[in-house]
């Protein structure tokens, strides 16, 4: 069953980091005889990078993760994500609601599932980088395979998207190594399958919490980020990911 307090754990253990933002004036100016590239029409007011021209703050507001697949180093991106309001959730619809979260699980995970959430990450930002859509699908599927551990078999269940379905191969060779470096150190893996279960989850009800709505949506993914050290200025439009802030 569905924990109730769940805007309480949503707050409270999503460990969020706010990254300083790179120093960009506001406002840049034009030339008077340049229009925004999306609608012809309006006077720029923004360089976008989804595009690679200078684009109206209408153009930019409207067609934002709709039909301009926008990188996550874009500030306008990123501030529209910190005031934006993601459509109203009913906690009753989500899935997996038999998977018992409390806040205690919670406390005694936090490390786990920021391994979890870093793993989702560094795989889902690689380029073509990939969706919240994405991150979802491939969240389930990796559910489903631990669901199926749970009942003593296993089943890889293997997304049909490739996005979803490289993310996925991700998290688990990322467990498949910590399990082996256990080994390796002399002892035994100490991560059950079961907490994997439900921070995965948990992480599956936080990416329906930040999902946005729009098709190329990257607000989880945005959320996902604070996981990380801020990377170096870099001249690079890829998003790199430094080392995570917890160590496992």
């Amino acid at each position: 069953m569905l924990d109730y307090h769940f805007d309480e754990q949503i707050g409270a253990h999503a460990l969020f980091y706010t990254l300083p933002w790179r120093s960009v004036p506001a406002f840049t100016s034009y030339t008077r005889d340049v229009n925004c590239v999306i609608c012809e029409v309006r006077k720029p007011r923004r360089h976008c990078l989804g595009v690679h021209g200078d684009i109206c703050t209408v153009c930019c507001g409207i067609e934002r993760e709709r039909t301009i697949d926008c990188p996550l180093e874009c500030i306008y991106l990123r501030d529209a994500h910190e005031h934006e309001r993601p459509p109203e959730l009913d906690p009753s619809t989500l899935p997996n609601q038999d998977i018992q979260i409390t806040e205690e699980f919670l406390r005694e995970n936090e490390v786990l599932m920021a391994f979890l959430a870093i793993a989702v990450f560094e795989e889902a930002v690689r380029p073509p980088v990939a969706t919240d859509w994405d991150v979802r699908e491939a969240l389930e599927a990796l559910i489903q395979g631990y669901r199926t551990l749970q009942a003593g078999l296993y089943y890889e269940s293997v997304p049909t998207n490739v996005y979803a379905a490289s993310i996925a191969a991700h998290v688990r060779s990322k467990v498949a190594e910590i399990r082996e470096k256990e080994i390796e150190a002399g002892g035994t893996p100490t991560i059950r399958d079961s907490a994997i279960l439900a921070v995965l989850a948990f992480l599956q009800r936080l990416e329906y919490a930040h999902n946005n709505g729009r098709q190329r949506s990257r607000a989880f993914l945005d959320f996902l980020r604070g996981f990380y050290i801020p990377t170096e200025e870099s001249d690079e439009n890829v998003l790199e990911p430094d080392a995570p802030r917890i160590i496992l």
